[in-house]
């Protein structure tokens, strides 16, 4: 707030993500704020029309984040911002896009989607799978927090419906049940 009209790096800053949404037509934002700060900036995102959020910020309060997915609700299911993460690397789609921190020199374009929740191991599997010619249609970190945006279910999902996807690797961790509720679904 309070730089809107200036720029940086030849690209405009605005004072909302409102404003930002509105005279670009963004569809996607990053949330890259300190902890207290991030839920509003998902909630601010939401209410702005941003159908896909990655934050990458760690350490958010629980209770922040049950708000974040209280105020959700007030959307329609069709109509609700995806949120990936917090606390996560983001998502690469190989040789198209990426929202996050991954390094992009590990990954190979192919047909593999990697899901996980730790951003490491996601980067050890891309960099064995390249080593060995198998390449990645899309890699999603969904975050290590306990209350994240999106579940291993929710990504394998979309996976399932992803013409470019022919095999997934999901990388778990202990502690939650998410795994156990993918593996369910599965």
């Amino acid at each position: 707030p309070g730089k809107g009209g200036q720029t940086h790096l030849g690209l405009p800053v605005f004072n909302t993500v409102k404003d930002a949404a509105r005279e670009t037509r963004a569809e996607a934002s990053i949330v890259f704020v300190p902890p207290p700060f991030a839920a509003d900036s998902i909630m601010e995102a939401a209410d702005a029309g941003i159908r896909f959020c990655v934050c990458i910020t760690d350490g958010i309060p629980s209770q922040d984040m049950m708000r974040v997915k209280r105020y959700m609700r007030r959307y329609r299911y069709e109509d609700r911002l995806r949120l990936i993460g917090p606390n996560c690397a983001g998502i690469i789609t190989p040789g198209q896009a990426l929202m996050g921190i991954m390094p992009g020199s590990i990954y190979l374009p192919g047909r593999v989607g990697i899901v996980g929740r730790s951003g490491t191991l996601g980067y050890e599997a891309a960099s064995q799978m390249k080593a060995m010619g198998i390449g990645v249609s899309t890699s999603v970190g969904i975050g290590g927090d306990p209350i994240n945006g999106s579940s291993f279910r929710d990504i394998l999902e979309l996976f399932e419906n992803d013409d470019g996807t022919d095999a997934v690797v999901m990388i778990g961790e202990i502690g939650g049940s998410q795994e156990a509720e993918a593996a369910l679904w599965a």
